[in-house]
């Protein structure tokens, strides 16, 4: 608590000083972002005016994979939408942004084809598990739920093999017999699942304790919240009601994702993804979500041993005047 009211008194000092245009004036950020499905308070925020209504115009930059962190390093972008289990690593290496609130839960499956004798995690030692990259939230899902289940996943004790193919690739892998499992994100996973007829052996939207721990998280830059933190605070809000706004309006969410090009797909199954998912914002959650996801990544070797966990997630987030810590 003594860290957030110091982190409070700080920002507040900033906005006396730092000659910001007056209150009430809209300021300009530019949001990144690649076209997933669960990106979709950005989408919102845009197309149901709530950057607008925050005074914030706000430019939606669309970046390649696995671009995002260099353009918020090099100033291309302001803010963006991560996975929080993705910018742990990145942050204790100096990333330099600050999360500002989770967003909701869900995202990521493991799964494996029928009647192939993996009906728990433990089937899994020794097989081939098919990912998007060495880096990405899947493996690091897969990887949490595997350590939890007595499979070793360090390079210590590596008793499985995950083998990277692109998300278009991984269930034909799968079918071909290339790897025995896969972890992907949503809405990737489900269209395997429906159109594979594949079984979930782990759901991070249904299942325990990652059901409740928070998927997706809105940040901004280091230097957005030093040079304008009423910008980065609008932001915050806006991302915060667009979000809540999709857990009321998933149908007309994926409709408007679809119509508007944000991303492919048939409206009508994107929609029923994102039901799965729970859109109530909440920087406690994401915040109390990062403590117990660094620690896991700390066990496995994600993360490197001497990293001080408490220090860091102190570092990592910026709690903002004016931003509540949820909104419904």
């Amino acid at each position: 608590m003594k860290v957030r009211i110091a982190m409070a008194i700080f920002t507040l000092s900033i906005l006396s000083y730092a000659g910001l245009a007056p209150a009430g004036e809209t300021a300009a950020i530019k949001v990144g972002y690649s076209g997933s499905l669960c990106e979709g308070p950005l989408h919102i925020a845009i197309e149901k005016g709530f950057f607008a209504q925050e005074g914030l115009e706000a430019e939606a930059v669309r970046l390649a994979p696995g671009t995002t962190f260099e353009a918020v390093s090099t100033g291309k972008i302001d803010a963006s939408f991560g996975l929080l289990a993705t910018l742990i690593q990145p942050l204790s290496n100096g990333l330099p942004i600050k999360i500002v609130t989770g967003l909701h839960t869900g995202c990521d499956k493991l799964l494996v084809p029928k009647g192939k004798g993996i009906n728990k995690l433990s089937d899994l030692r020794g097989k081939r598990i098919g990912v998007p990259s060495l880096t990405s939230s899947p493996i690091m899902f897969a990887k949490r739920g595997l350590a939890a289940a007595g499979v070793g996943v360090s390079d210590k004790k590596l008793e499985v093999e995950f083998v990277v193919f692109s998300n278009a690739e991984l269930p034909l892998a799968l079918e071909k017999g290339a790897i025995d499992a896969l972890s992907a994100n949503d809405p990737v996973a489900s269209r395997a699942v429906k159109e594979y007829d594949l079984d979930v052996i782990l759901d991070s939207a249904r299942d325990a304790p990652y059901n409740k721990q928070y998927c997706c998280a809105a940040y901004v830059s280091a230097d957005l919240v030093a040079n304008n933190p009423e910008a980065a605070a609008k932001y915050t809000l806006a991302m915060q009601k667009a979000s809540a706004w999709i857990q009321r309006n998933q149908d007309e969410t994926a409709s408007i994702q679809v119509a508007k090009n944000y991303v492919p797909g048939d409206p009508a199954f994107n929609a029923s993804v994102l039901k799965s998912f729970n859109y109530i914002p909440s920087i406690r959650g994401a915040y109390d979500g990062f403590g117990v996801i660094a620690d896991e990544l700390k066990q496995i070797g994600i993360l490197d041993a001497g990293v001080d966990i408490a220090f860091l997630r102190e570092n990592s987030f910026v709690f903002l005047p004016g931003v509540d810590d949820s909104v419904q």
